[in-house]
């Protein structure tokens, strides 16, 4: 597996507050790689330290095998995509697109043909003499896209570059960067709080929390086997279980996963405390007490739905209920 960034114990820190905090990792060429976490832990600013726009208090970030430090950021083979665009409203798309080769002293009608070229990588041919005003909100993302893919990078930032747009937009856009990045074969590493969108797109997720990487994996492994209960909780708001409660139910005394989906209602199991029923389309969402313990279940469309106050039975199957090894 060729490296296209790696990072040793990189840490970047602002006084006593450890934005980044000695983490490793190892992101292979052409992967889509997402960076998750909430806001504060951290994935930003490594972005940021890939680009260049902030350098490690510690450690070493190599970039397709060159350490990276003292390259500055329009060195690295890298383009950032910011969640605002970045847009000049007075440019027109192409020029817009055209900007970094302007700077880079291409000549006007060579670089206006590679503007032409990556709009149309990014279904906008056609488009190169709109402003941006003119555009939709997915339109202008697709612009800010090919402005940095027609510097050709070895690698796309991404940084909550969906953040801005309505959720059906936002869904669709999903589809679409993963499809680009799939035709391209270059290394895309996308920075997001969204779970779904990490999900539903990256080749490996980093969850991030409080400046640290806490799990590196495929999005299966994250979303159903949680290492640590901060994970089960952010991706997917699993129910977390309390060592005591799983202890009865395994012999062991440690936190455990169970997914609001994996609960179901049956005719014997658990007794259950109904507190809350929320209907959210194509499932409803219970909230209930098990033995005390804060619980959810996820029901299907088309299941009984039971009411809040009432008192009903559930359970789950054992390979269902993911024990965790770490805290």
């Amino acid at each position: 597996m060729t490296s296209a960034i790696r990072f040793s114990g990189v840490s970047r820190h602002y006084g006593n507050v450890k934005a980044v905090d000695n983490v490793d990792i190892d992101i292979a060429e052409g992967e889509f790689f997402a960076m998750l976490g909430p806001s504060g832990s951290g994935k930003t600013t490594s972005l940021r330290l890939i680009a260049g726009f902030e350098r490690p208090t510690a450690g070493e970030i190599q970039i397709f095998g060159q350490v990276a430090q003292g390259i500055p950021p329009y060195k690295r083979h890298v383009n950032t995509v910011f969640q605002d665009y970045a847009l000049f409203p007075h440019l027109n798309v192409r020029d817009n697109v055209a900007y970094g080769l302007m700077i880079a002293g291409w000549a006007k009608a060579k670089r206006h043909k590679a503007a032409d070229e990556a709009l149309e990588m990014v279904a906008l041919a056609g488009y190169g003499d709109r402003k941006p005003s003119e555009l939709s909100g997915g339109q202008r993302q697709r612009v800010a896209l090919a402005r940095a893919l027609v510097n050709e990078p070895k690698a796309l930032l991404l940084d909550e570059p969906l953040g801005a747009l309505d959720l059906k937009l936002r869904e669709q856009m999903q589809e679409e960067l993963k499809s680009l990045q799939r035709s391209l074969g270059i290394t895309f590493i996308f920075v997001t709080h969204d779970q779904g969108e990490a999900l539903s797109m990256a080749d490996r997720v980093a969850v991030f929390n409080e400046g640290r990487i806490v799990q590196i994996g495929a999005p299966e492994d994250i979303y159903y086997r949680p290492e640590v209960p901060f994970v089960a909780d952010f991706v997917g708001s699993s129910n977390v279980l309390p060592p005591d409660f799983v202890a009865k139910l395994t012999g062991k005394q440690a936190f455990a996963a169970l997914r609001p989906e994996a609960v179901f209602l049956a005719e014997q199991g658990h007794i259950a405390q109904v507190n809350s029923v929320s209907f959210l389309g194509a499932a409803t969402r219970v909230g209930m007490r098990v033995d005390d313990v804060p619980m959810t279940m996820l029901l299907p469309k088309g299941s009984a739905i039971p009411k809040a106050g009432e008192t009903v039975k559930v359970d789950w199957f054992s390979a269902d209920l993911h024990v965790m090894d770490r805290t």
